[in-house]
C-alpha cells in the first residue's frame, strides 16, 4: 500500500492529537496549577467541622479570591483546549499543520515568576493556547464547510418576529468559550452550530428549514394522575435525608405529628366527597438549608437558634406528601441540578429538557441559586415557582422596573413573579398567599387535664437567647411580685448572666419537653423578638395566655433595622400581629411594656383569667391541608389570564348590562351582578365585593374595615371606568399608568387612574391623593386565604 506525504501528514498530526502522553500533558499542567496554588498560598487541609471534607481548604493570604479566579480561568481554558483537540484530532485539513508547532511553542513559554503573578502567566499562556487552537479549528471548519457546500445554510436569517438573533449571533461568536454548556450542546464555534444552538436550545433564531428533519420532537405531557391521600410517611422521611441537624429536626417534627396528619386527611377526604384531585409533580428545594447559601440554621439548632423556618417547611413538606402528589425534595445544588436536568457548566444555557416538574417550592436562596444555574429556563418556567417567604414581598418591591424607579429596590424582591407566588407564615399580607404551617391539636382528655392542672402563679418567657433579656429587668421585676417565673435560655456551661437570679431557667428544651411546661404554665411572655415567630400559637394551643409588647409607633422597613431591606412596607404593631387582630382577648393581651401601671393591670388581669386551649382552625392539619390543596388545585400562573374581552382599550364596559356592578341590600359595597357576563376566576366573582378606601388608606385596611379581605386576583374585574362611575366618582379624566396604588381616584384633579401592569395589583399601599378601589372577598370562617365558595 503507497502512503501519500498528504495522507502522512494526517497521520503524525492525529497521532500528535490523539497521543495519549500529550493529553496527559495537557492535563497535568491543570493538576500542577492547582497544586501550585494550594502550596504558595499556604492553604490548611482542615475540617472545620466533623462532617467538613478533609480537602476544604482556607486561604489566609491577601489576594486569596483573585488567585481561585485565577485557577477557575485556567480550569476553563483547559476544558476548551482538550474540546479542541478533540475536534481538531477529527479533521482532514492538512494547511494548518503546521500551527501545532505554535501550540508547542506556547506550552514551552509557561514561565511562572511571582505567586499571583506566575499564576496568572499560566492563565493567560492556557487563554492564548485556546486563541491558537480556535483559530486553526476556525480555519479548518471554514475550508471543510466550503468544501461541502453547506456554508449558504448558516448564514443568518431575516425575520422580524426574531429581532434579536444577530445581535444574539454576535454574542455567540465572542462568548460562546465562556461557558462549556455550550459545548455541551453541540457548539463548535461554527455559524452552524451557533444558529442551530439559538434556534432549538435557546429561541432567539427561527427555526432551520434544513434542520426539521432532526428537530426534537415536542414532547407531550405526561398523563393526568389522581391524587390519593397518603399515611404511610416512610418513603417522606427517607427523601428528607439525614446529615444535618436541621433535617434530623425536621424528621421528628414529622414523626410526632403523623397521626394527626393521617386523621386530618380522612377528614378533608370526607369534605371533598372524594373529589378527583390531580396529582402534581412536585419539587421542593429548602434552600437556606443548602452548604452554598452557607446554612447557618442547622449548626445552631442545638444552641437556641431560631427553628420556624423548620417547622415551617418540615409542615409543608408533610402537607404535599400526604395530599398524594408526586414529591422530590432538595437540600444540595447537586441534587437540584440532577432533578431539573441541569447542563454542566456556569448555567448560562437553558435546562437540557422540559420542565419536569408541575410546581417548585423554594425560597429566597433557593431562587437565587436557580437563577444562577437555569439560564433562561428559569424565565420561561418561573411561572411554576412558589417562594415560600416569610414577612411578605410586596408588589411594588418585586416589579423590577418599577422598584428601580420608584425606590422600592431591596437585596430581596424584584423578581417579576406574580404577587401570590409568594407564600407567608401568616396571612398579613393579602398580595400573597397564605402558606402557614400547623401547631399540635389536642383531643378533649388532654384539654380536660392541661385545665385541672394549670399553676395559676407560673410565667414562661418568650426568648431562648441570652441576648434578648437585655433591658427587661422593669417589667421583669413587677411580673416576678405576681408570678414564678421561667425560661428557657440556652447555655453551654455557665448560666447567662443576662437572665436574673429569680427566673428558673431549664435551658434549651426539646419540642415535647416545652410542649410540658407550656402545659403547666399559665402565661406566656413576649419580649418583642422574635416577630411573628410559630411558639405563640403553639402557647395558646396548650392554654397559655400571650402577653405581648405594643409597638407604638409600629416597626417598618422605615424606622427599624430587622425589617430594614426586606420587600415590604408593612407597618407591625406588635411583636405577634396575627396573634393580636386574628385571636385577640382573652387569650391575646397586647399592651405598653414600657409603662409599668398598664403592664401590672395585664398581669392581674391574667391572674383572675382562666382560658381553655385554643387553636384556630387554619392551623391544624386539617386547615393546612385544605388550603394548600385548594391552592394546587387552583391557582394557576401559566396560562395567561383571558383578555377582559369586552373591555376596550378605553378600559371601558362594553358588555351587557350597561353596568356589571351593583350594589349590595342595605350597604355601599357594590358586588358583581348576577346577571351580568360571567368570566372564569379563583376566587369566584361572586366573591368579589368593591369599595372605596378613604384618602390614605390602603385597601388591606379598607376591607378589613368592612370585615373582609383584599384580594387581588379580582383587581382584573374592577380596572375599568364603570366601576369609578358605580362608585361614583366623576372622572373628568382617564389615565392608565404604572402606579401600584391604582386603580384610584384623585379628588384633586378629579382623575381616575386605571392600572397598565398586572403584576402591580396590590393590596397594599396608600397615599393621601388618593382613594384606591378595592377588591375584597369574604372568607371562610377560620380560613382567611379563602372565600366561602372557593373549595
Amino acid at each position: 500500500m503507497i502512503v501519500t506525504s498528504s495522507d502522512l501528514s494526517i497521520m503524525v498530526r492525529r497521532c500528535l492529537l490523539t497521543f495519549k502522553p500529550f493529553r496527559i500533558f495537557v492535563l497535568g499542567i491543570g493538576f500542577f496549577s492547582v497544586c501550585f496554588l494550594m502550596t504558595s498560598l499556604g492553604g490548611q487541609f482542615s475540617a472545620k467541622r466533623p462532617g467538613d471534607s478533609p480537602f476544604t481548604m482556607r486561604a489566609e493570604v491577601l489576594g486569596g479570591q483573585e488567585s481561585r479566579g485565577v485557577l477557575r480561568k485556567i480550569s476553563d481554558m483547559l476544558e476548551v483546549i482538550m474540546k479542541r483537540m478533540d475536534v481538531l484530532s477529527k479533521l482532514g485539513n492538512t494547511t494548518d499543520t503546521h500551527r501545532l508547532d505554535e501550540l508547542t511553542s506556547v506550552l514551552d513559554r509557561i514561565q511562572p515568576v511571582g505567586l499571583l503573578e506566575r499564576i496568572q502567566a499560566i492563565a493567560q499562556n492556557m487563554s492564548d493556547m485556546a486563541v491558537r487552537v480556535e483559530q486553526i479549528l476556525q480555519r479548518s471548519i471554514a475550508s471543510k464547510r466550503g468544501r461541502d457546500g453547506t456554508l449558504g445554510q448558516c448564514e443568518i436569517p431575516k425575520d422580524h418576529r426574531y429581532p434579536d438573533c444577530p445581535s444574539k449571533m454576535d454574542w455567540m461568536r465572542a462568548r460562546w468559550t465562556s461557558d462549556p454548556c455550550y459545548a455541551f450542546y453541540g457548539v463548535d464555534g461554527s455559524e452552524c452550530s451557533f444558529l442551530i444552538y439559538l434556534s432549538e436550545v435557546e429561541w432567539f433564531c427561527p427555526p432551520l428549514a434544513w434542520r426539521n428533519q432532526t428537530a426534537t420532537p415536542t414532547l407531550k405531557p405526561p398523563p393526568k394522575r389522581q391524587a390519593v391521600f397518603q399515611s404511610d410517611i416512610g418513603n417522606l422521611l427517607e427523601q428528607v435525608g439525614a446529615g444535618k441537624e436541621s433535617l434530623n429536626f425536621m424528621k421528628r417534627r414529622i414523626r410526632r405529628l403523623a397521626a394527626q396528619w393521617a386523621s386530618a386527611a380522612r377528614r378533608l377526604d370526607d369534605k371533598l366527597r372524594n373529589h378527583w384531585r390531580e396529582q402534581k409533580r412536585i419539587l421542593v428545594h429548602v434552600g437556606f438549608l443548602t452548604e452554598e447559601s452557607g446554612d447557618v440554621f442547622s449548626p445552631k439548632v442545638l444552641k437556641g437558634g431560631p427553628l420556624g423556618e423548620m417547622v415551617q417547611w418540615a409542615d409543608i413538606l408533610t402537607a404535599l406528601y400526604v395530599l398524594g402528589h408526586n414529591l422530590k425534595i432538595s437540600v444540595s445544588l447537586k441534587e437540584l441540578h440532577g432533578f431539573l436536568g441541569v447542563p454542566p457548566g456556569r448555567g448560562s444555557c437553558p435546562l437540557t429538557g422540559p420542565l419536569p416538574f408541575d410546581l417548585i417550592y423554594t425560597d429566597y436562596h433557593g431562587l437565587q441559586q436557580m437563577k444562577q444555574h437555569m439560564g433562561l429556563s428559569l424565565k420561561k418556567h418561573k411561572c411554576h415557582i412558589r417562594v415560600i417567604d416569610t414577612f411578605g414581598t410586596e408588589p411594588a418591591y418585586n416589579h423590577e422596573e418599577y422598584a428601580t424607579l420608584h425606590g422600592y429596590r431591596t437585596n430581596w424582591g424584584y423578581w417579576n413573579l406574580h404577587g401570590q407566588q409568594y407564600m407567608t407564615m401568616f396571612p398579613h399580607t393579602p398580595d400573597n398567599s397564605f402558606m402557614g404551617f400547623v401547631a399540635e391539636e389536642l383531643n378533649d382528655t388532654v384539654r380536660l387535664n392541661i385545665q385541672r392542672n394549670k399553676v395559676n402563679n407560673m410565667a414562661v418567657v418568650y426568648g431562648k437567647e441570652a441576648s434578648m433579656w437585655k433591658g427587661k429587668e422593669k417589667f421583669l421585676a413587677i411580673l416576678h411580685h405576681y408570678m414564678e417565673i421561667h425560661g428557657t435560655v440556652y447555655y453551654e456551661t455557665q448560666r447567662p448572666p443576662e437572665v436574673p437570679a429569680f427566673v428558673k431557667n431549664h435551658g434549651l428544651l426539646s419540642q415535647q419537653e416545652l410542649q410540658q411546661l407550656l402545659r403547666k404554665a399559665k402565661l406566656f411572655v413576649g419580649f418583642g423578638f422574635p416577630y411573628e415567630g410559630p411558639a405563640p400559637l403553639e402557647a395558646i394551643a396548650n392554654g397559655c395566655i400571650f402577653l405581648q409588647p405594643k409597638f407604638n409607633p409600629p416597626h417598618s422597613s422605615l424606622n427599624h433595622e430587622f425589617f430594614r431591606g426586606k420587600p415590604t412596607s408593612r407597618e407591625v404593631s406588635s411583636q405577634h400581629p396575627y396573634a393580636e387582630q386574628y385571636i385577640g382577648r382573652p387569650h391575646v393581651i397586647t399592651v405598653d411594656f414600657n409603662n409599668s401601671e398598664e403592664f401590672d393591670a395585664a398581669i392581674r388581669d391574667v391572674m383572675r383569667s382562666n382560658v381553655e386551649p385554643f387553636l384556630p382552625y387554619e392551623y391544624t392539619c386539617e386547615g393546612m391541608l385544605e388550603r394548600v390543596h385548594a391552592y394546587i388545585q387552583n391557582q394557576d400562573f401559566c396560562s395567561p389570564e383571558a383578555p377582559f374581552s369586552l373591555v376596550n382599550s378605553s378600559r371601558m364596559w362594553l358588555g351587557s348590562p350597561p353596568s356589571p356592578f351593583i350594589l349590595l341590600p342595605n350597604s355601599s359595597i357594590l358586588t358583581w351582578a348576577s346577571n351580568a357576563t360571567s368570566y372564569t376566576s379563583w376566587p369566584p366573582l361572586s366573591a368579589l365585593q368593591l369599595l372605596a378606601s378613604l384618602e390614605g388608606q390602603s385597601c388591606v385596611k379598607a376591607c378589613q374595615s368592612a370585615g373582609l379581605i383584599c384580594e387581588p386576583a379580582l383587581y382584573r374585574f374592577i380596572n375599568i371606568k364603570e366601576a369609578f362611575n358605580a362608585l361614583d366618582f366623576q372622572c373628568e379624566g382617564v389615565e392608565s399608568e404604572m402606579n401600584h396604588l391604582f386603580p384610584a381616584f384623585s379628588a384633586e384633579h378629579a382623575e381616575c387612574g386605571l392600572q397598565l401592569d398586572p403584576l402591580l395589583f396590590s393590596c397594599a399601599g396608600s397615599s393621601a391623593k388618593y382613594q384606591r378601589l378595592c377588591p375584597c372577598r369574604d372568607y371562610r370562617i377560620g380560613q382567611v386565604a379563602l372565600c366561602r365558595d372557593c373549595l
